[in-house]
């Protein structure tokens, strides 16, 4: 930025600026009372009052400039321009041009181009050269003189244009200073905000594991809005390894000599125990200091708790459906082993070999239930067949009943239909919600040996509402806290005795989510259960 002249000189240029403007002219009038008194010998002297009137002016003129401050640039201007008046003065009736002092006159150069740059410079340098000219012209009739006068302009032109070159080339390295420092501030800024709007929590430390730095996700992640800067590391972050063992991060961090990663750490925050990824890595700079090559530490944590959650119920599952599946294999195999053994003997009564075949056939019809349990489970945990569409309740209901009816009727159970009139339409996905209520129809068939199973939709308002009920064997309400777990088999031996998979209920409950509604139980063991939803009609 190009500076104002006049005003935009920097605070150290214009004290030393005022402190020359006071102690130069002080010394000028100590010299000009020498002149005065006799003891230096001056042809120039014009009389008492002249210097008197020199150095009274002079002397208010700097004491006025040290005490106050130039609050514009034409005062900065006046002040200047009388100050090359007087020292003009001084020199033609006081002193002469050929005296020690004259190089002051290098002050007002200085002074001049601070101020107001090279036109500043070029209009001193012009009343130096003036007052030489004038001073010529007084003693025009003395060459030796002239030639002095010549001389002592001249080297007071040179060395003045050598302070000026000092004085412009570390100008320039100053703004090429201020420049850097604006734009490293600039880059710092862009970084800070770029840190602080990661979802990581990012900190670093200096090499003793003292935080220096770190972002708004680090107070997020510890649940605090206390500062963190100039804390131990340990103390803010107390983790724990998979065996329990406490992790000791500044160690960890001396002994780092590369990216270290680790992925089976633990911080326990308000009793909970989150899981956490941990990137760590020493910091080395071009200069480094540390004696170990390292400035301090950058370390990135991320919470990975649902990541591990779903890697272990992942786990869980595959090693729950590997079990169930056993089960049934193991007995289907067994059973037709022993039946291709059986069949080779003629003394195997016909009824044995077909108890054993259907034996097998049951645990054939298990592994498919199974099978389709968990397809379906999987096609709502994907999404797939999730399109809503308009689906005409009354008609989804018959041939639900139709489907299902002869099965009842084979169990000897009475299945009926208890629906308002005109219950119109749902917006939801067909192949969710037929399997959502296919789940409670088979369940009440499978649960009820006598009785009836009813299947209701009422509508009320906007909304329907979807029942289906049985006269089976019921639920403790033990059971009923479990009963929408996967693989969960009540301990009642009438339960255990129907052949479950365990997948139904909890498969209920996934599909209900999909279609966004709440599954609604009661139960009451050896009187029946009622299961149901509500939805919004169209």
């Amino acid at each position: 930025m190009k500076k104002r002249a006049g005003l935009n000189v920097n605070q150290r240029t214009a004290a030393i600026v005022r402190l020359a403007g006071l102690v130069l002219p002080v010394m000028l009038l100590l010299y000009g009372l020498l002149i005065q008194t006799g003891v230096i010998v001056s042809p120039h002297y014009a009389g008492d009052w002249v210097f008197l009137a020199i150095a009274i002016s002079w002397l208010g003129l700097s004491i006025f400039q040290f005490l106050v401050l130039p609050k514009s640039r034409r005062m900065s201007a006046i002040r200047l321009i009388l100050f090359h008046i007087l020292a003009a003065l001084y020199l033609l009736f006081v002193s002469g041009f050929n005296m020690p002092f004259t190089v002051g006159w290098i002050v007002l150069l200085l002074a001049s181009f601070a101020y107001f740059s090279s036109d500043g410079l070029y209009l001193s340098v012009f009343g130096l050269f003036a007052t030489a000219l004038a001073d010529i012209l007084l003693h025009i009739d003395n060459p030796d003189y002239i030639i002095q006068n010549i001389l002592y302009f001249v080297g007071t032109l040179a060395v003045g244009h050598i302070a000026g070159s000092i004085s412009k080339a570390q100008e320039i390295d100053r703004e090429e200073l201020t420049r850097s420092q604006a734009e490293e501030l600039l880059q710092r800024d862009r970084m800070i905000t770029i840190v602080n709007n990661l979802a990581d929590a990012i900190l670093s430390t200096d090499k003793n594991g003292v935080i220096q730095v770190y972002n708004a996700a680090c107070l997020n992640l510890i649940d605090t809005n206390t500062s963190l800067e100039g804390q131990k590391i340990d103390a803010i972050l107390p983790l724990i390894d998979k065996d329990n063992a406490p992790f000791k991060f500044t160690r960890e961090l001396k002994a780092a000599s590369t990216v270290q990663n680790r992925d089976d750490l633990s911080l326990k925050i308000a009793g909970e125990l989150i899981h956490l990824s941990v990137i760590y890595s020493p910091i080395r700079g071009v200069d480094s200091h540390g004696s170990d090559g390292s400035d301090g530490y950058i370390v990135i944590l991320r919470d990975i708790t649902k990541q591990k959650s779903l890697e272990e119920e992942r786990d869980e599952f595959i090693s729950v459906v590997s079990h169930e599946l056993r089960t049934p294999i193991t007995i289907a195999e067994g059973t037709l082993s022993n039946l291709q053994i059986m069949m080779d003997r003629s003394d195997i009564p016909t009824t044995t070999l077909q108890d054993n075949v259907k034996v097998a056939h049951d645990q054939v019809l298990f592994l498919a239930k199974m099978v389709n349990d968990l397809s379906t489970l999987s096609r709502a945990e994907r999404g797939v067949a999730d399109a809503p569409e308009a689906i005409d309740v009354s008609a989804l209901i018959h041939d639900l009943y139709n489907e299902y009816a002869p099965q009842a009727e084979a169990k000897g159970l009475h299945f009926n239909l208890d629906l308002s009139p005109q219950l119109g339409e749902v917006v939801a996905s067909r192949l969710y919600l037929k399997e959502l209520l296919q789940n409670f129809v088979t369940n009440a068939i499978k649960y009820t040996k006598e009785g009836e199973v009813v299947v209701r939709v009422k509508k009320h308002d906007d909304t329907l509402d979807f029942r289906v009920s049985d006269t089976g064997i019921g639920m403790s309400k033990s059971d009923q806290a479990h009963v929408f777990e996967k693989f969960w088999r009540s301990e009642d031996y009438r339960t255990r005795e129907t052949g479950g998979t365990g997948l139904g209920l909890y498969v209920a409950r996934k599909l209900a989510k999909k279609l966004g509604v709440t599954i609604e139980m009661t139960s009451r063991l050896n009187h029946g259960s009622t299961f149901g939803f509500s939805m919004s009609r169209r």
